[in-house]
């Protein structure tokens, strides 16, 4: 199945992930910075729930996310930090993986393109190795699943 991402790596440090999407960027920020839309299409592959999902939207503030496979009950999460936020344009964090050593340094991006936005994400890793051992791990397909479903639900609110 052809992915609704493009992936690239635009040095040893980096993942940058671009998609289009169809709808507003005020809707596709919102769908990025609350809970109640969050938690019903950030889940990556089919049979993963996000059960925990806490955000404090301002610089400074807070974010956590966990989910949980919903045969096994396997659960990670992630955590981080708001340090720049300029709605509806631009969002960075630092953002830590449950136990996985480092951070990342993640800007998200909304650009309005005609009647829908263009979306990037660039995430900076500490180390190559911690790169490509994310490159590795299938994130970006999941990423890919989640991004087709955010795509879905914003198709019905505008």
């Amino acid at each position: 199945m052809p992915s609704s991402v493009v992936v690239t790596t635009p040095n040893d440090l980096e993942i940058r992930v671009t998609r289009n999407f169809d709808a507003p960027r005020d809707l596709v920020f919102a769908y990025h910075t609350k809970c109640q839309y969050v938690q019903k299409w950030l889940l990556g592959p089919p049979g993963w729930g996000m059960p925990e999902c806490d955000i404090d939207l301002r610089v400074g503030g807070r974010y956590r996310y966990v989910w949980r496979n919903d045969a096994s009950g396997k659960e990670f999460g992630v955590s981080g930090e708001f340090r720049e936020i300029a709605a509806p344009e631009r969002i960075v964090i630092i953002e830590r993986m449950d136990g996985v050593p480092g951070s990342a340094h993640v800007t998200t991006v909304f650009v309005e393109n005609g009647s829908g936005t263009a979306f990037s994400i660039t995430i900076r890793f500490e180390s190559k190795e911690h790169r490509d051992g994310a490159l590795q791990s299938g994130m970006t397909d999941g990423m890919s699943m989640s991004y087709d479903r955010l795509d879905e639900a914003v198709a019905t609110q505008h």
